[in-house]
């Protein structure tokens, strides 16, 4: 692993998209914008049976937490009245039932996925019916993958006993930050021994896979003070981390208008934080998947990178097929086919939709041919790093090297830097090892919509 100079992280450190998606969803449409993603599902329901195509994946967003984090940037409706989970778990079973009359009962589910806010907001009790509701829907057999988003705080090692007995076999721990003086300027006290403790007991218990997610550029944080997080996660050694960098957007968020500009590390130190992880988790054996995940060798995502099967969608890097995404809960995201489609982002919004018995997706996006071109390149750039003309060529029925004219000539600035290999001759675009920890960068040369000036500020930085 090749990890990039400060001084290449520098000079490439721009808001970019993070690729869950393309074209990403600030370009959704609202109002008929969801028609091509309704459109969509019923022709799935037309291919169900054992010819059906693609594999269903499952995302359910529970947006309650009980405390606010001062970076967060998710939807969440912060409360401590627990009695709101019945209602909106009722909710859920609504919508659940409006998906399964447009594509049919039965579809096997291959990932499930609970994010939020805080899916443990809800009582195990709730989690249980939550899975044995959606059980009565589709069909989730003993190979799929079920993570859930789990916030230290809210959990011991009994609860996560009880979580694997609901089902769960993949565990994301939202950790962020050890330094105690971080953890409360972003008001997320959660010391080391606590996640240890958590740690241990999930491996005791047997979860295919644990996850620690990190974060840097938070408030009061150091590149002295993130090289002791690393050394403290890389000995608790998770199977996988996301490392994220701190985008810092308060006049789209308002938790983070509580966090004081003066307070952030600058550039500089941000681009040191990031380069001292990428050494550390190397150091340590990590695998780098890509972007911003890293695995130990014998984790499926690290494999999945060996042979070549990576996949991306709305929660990151996945080890799964290429598949349609149901979203169930305020503001989820779904994608069946070639559209997309976002609920609507209230609460209250949400339920009117469910209580006239429509769906509740209230912008999306109809892909056109030009998008699903580019989407095919950035995808293989963000998950294999290679593109092969003649796959695109033959899937779409281009002329890649006269489509895409303009992109080659930019990226032969990144060829000149290293960070990519480009032979015409055989057609190919190969993102080198170092060229790997700036992708998306490289990804950006073939996004169209970045041509417009609607985009850049509502992104996160690369570094």
């Amino acid at each position: 692993m090749a990890v990039p100079t400060e001084d290449l992280l520098r000079r490439l450190d721009v808001p970019g998209p993070r690729y869950t998606s393309y074209p990403t969803a600030d370009r959704f449409s609202d109002g008929d914008g969801a028609e091509p993603f309704l459109r969509a599902l019923e022709q799935r329901r037309g291919r169900a049976g054992p010819s059906l195509p693609l594999p269903l994946s499952l995302y359910v967003h529970i947006p309650f937490c009980e405390s606010l984090c001062h970076y967060c940037a998710c939807n969440k409706i912060i409360t401590r009245r627990h009695e709101l989970a019945r209602p909106y778990l009722d909710d859920l079973r609504k919508e659940a039932g409006l998906y399964v009359e447009r594509i049919g009962r039965g579809q096997v589910v291959s990932q499930l996925h609970l994010g939020g806010g805080s899916p443990t907001f809800f009582s195990d009790e709730e989690l249980a019916e939550l899975i044995a509701m959606l059980r009565e829907h589709f069909t989730l057999p003993a190979e799929g993958e079920y993570a859930i988003e789990v916030d230290p705080r809210t959990v011991d090692a009994a609860r996560l006993r009880r979580l694997a007995d609901i089902g769960f076999n993949r565990l994301s721990l939202g950790v962020q930050d050890f330094d105690p003086a971080v953890q409360r300027a972003v008001h997320r006290v959660q010391p080391l021994a606590q996640v240890t403790g958590l740690m241990q007991a999930a491996r005791a218990i047997g979860f295919d896979s644990i996850n620690v997610d990190l974060i840097y550029g938070l408030p009061l944080q150091t590149p002295d003070s993130f090289a002791r997080t690393l050394a403290q996660v890389t000995a608790l050694r998770p199977d996988r981390v996301a490392l994220y960098g701190y985008a810092h957007l308060p006049e789209r968020f308002k938790a983070q208008r509580r966090i004081a500009d003066h307070a952030l590390p600058g550039g500089p130190a941000r681009v040191r934080m990031l380069a001292a992880a990428m050494a550390a988790f190397e150091q340590a054996g990590y695998v780098y998947i890509g972007m911003d995940h890293f695995a130990l060798p014998e984790d499926a995502l690290a494999r999945a990178k060996r042979q070549g099967r990576l996949h991306r969608n709305f929660q990151g890097y996945s080890t799964q097929p290429d598949s349609d995404l149901i979203a169930l809960g305020v503001s989820a995201i779904g994608r069946v086919g070639a559209s997309y489609g976002q609920n609507a982002k209230t609460l209250e919004a949400y339920r009117q939709a469910l209580a006239e018995n429509r769906l509740p997706i209230e912008r999306g996006l109809g892909l056109t041919r030009d998008d699903l071109v580019r989407r095919a390149v950035i995808m293989a750039l963000m998950c294999q790093g290679c593109v092969d003309f003649e796959s695109v060529e033959l899937g779409h029925l281009i002329d890649f090297r006269s489509y895409f004219a303009a992109e080659l000539q930019v990226l032969a600035g990144f060829a000149a830097e290293g960070l990519v290999d480009i032979d015409l001759g055989a057609g190919v675009v190969q993102v080198t090892p170092t060229g790997w920890f700036v992708v998306r960068a490289i990804a950006m040369v073939f996004d169209h919509y970045l041509r417009t000036p609607r985009s850049g500020s509502q992104f996160s930085r690369i570094a």
